[in-house]
């Protein structure tokens, strides 16, 4: 049975179920995965911005990651860190179609991520 998403979400990424799904991933991941990919999210947003021509400067860049941006908020689970909090936050002002371009690339991150330490596991 489907699950159907409807305009009452709990969470901005639940509305679409890969972003969800990656996001669930991601939270569930060790701190420094996290830490890891939140880098890479930033890296990867700003690509995409940049290719979309939406930032035409850096300061373009700085004042989208500062809006939305509260530092007293701490209730969220990516709060607890500025840089998690600062990719979560870019990841939620792209537009859906660029969300889920990236939470693809996201859930493949932190396969990769996985796949080595089962790697390693295997060779010890």
């Amino acid at each position: 049975m489907k699950e159907e998403y409807t305009n009452q979400h709990r969470r901005w990424y639940d509305k679409d179920p890969v972003l969800s799904q990656a996001v669930k991933t991601l939270e569930d991941s060790d701190d420094e995965t996290q830490i890891r990919i939140a880098l890479n999210l930033i890296k990867i947003i700003i690509e995409h911005n940049i290719e979309d021509e939406k930032f035409e400067a850096v300061e373009d860049i700085i004042n989208a990651v500062g809006s939305g941006l509260d530092d007293n908020r701490k209730g969220r689970w990516y709060d607890i860190d500025s840089t998690l909090r600062t990719a979560m936050n870019m990841l939620q002002n792209c537009p859906a179609a660029t969300q889920h371009i990236i939470a693809k690339e996201m859930a493949n991150m932190v396969l990769d991520k996985f796949k080595k330490e089962e790697d390693n596991e295997e060779e010890v």
